[in-house]
């Protein structure tokens, strides 16, 4: 079986304790402070590693995390070291945010501008959003700056593209340019 299906399997149980227990909102914020803090090459490292014994792990752990995640959190990550399946928590925690933010219908985005985005550029970008058929109130958006776009932005939702940079723009046009000149000199 594959470690994303494995994942997406322990994600799925401890979603639905957390449910049960009504930490759901509780883990999610736990899963997303592992996820920051696997970051941390060392840490990393460590979950990896097939020569640090599992109780050196958990004892670490607790360290690291005892006084930061929820009691059940913490118990899910002693399992899951345990079982062995410790190099698996980055995607466990992954999978936990994705199946969350599934269940609660709210879809990520990721946008780009060259700058910082203006209150006039959201509202734009909301209504980008909004007419792709998703509610933009319950988006999650993930916004970069490159500043090779030039202006404009470019937003993905799930598997729909908008390219309204002017990097995009400038490059359709030079291709126009490109296709008539040649056609003219035929």
């Amino acid at each position: 079986m594959s470690s994303i299906r494995i994942a997406a399997r322990y994600a799925k149980s401890i979603l639905d304790l957390a449910k049960d227990t009504g930490k759901l909102d509780t883990v999610k914020k736990d899963m997303e402070l592992f996820s920051e803090a696997i970051g941390n090459r060392d840490l990393f490292l460590l979950i990896k590693s097939p020569i640090v014994k599992a109780d050196k792990k958990l004892s670490i752990f607790k360290a690291i995390f005892g006084d930061k995640v929820d009691e059940l959190t913490l118990s899910f990550f002693d399992i899951v070291i345990r079982k062995g399946r410790e190099e698996l928590l980055p995607e466990i925690a992954q999978a936990y945010v994705g199946q969350y933010n599934q269940m609660h219908n709210i879809t990520s985005a990721e946008v780009i501008t060259a700058t910082e985005i203006s209150e006039d550029l959201m509202s734009q970008i909301k209504g980008k959003i909004n007419g792709l058929g998703v509610n933009a109130d319950n988006v999650l958006l993930n916004k970069k700056i490159d500043p090779t776009i030039i202006g404009g932005f470019i937003l993905q939702v799930g598997d729909k593209l908008i390219d309204a940079s002017v990097k995009s723009n400038l490059t359709k046009l030079r291709k126009e340019l490109v296709d008539n000149s040649y056609t003219k000199s035929l």
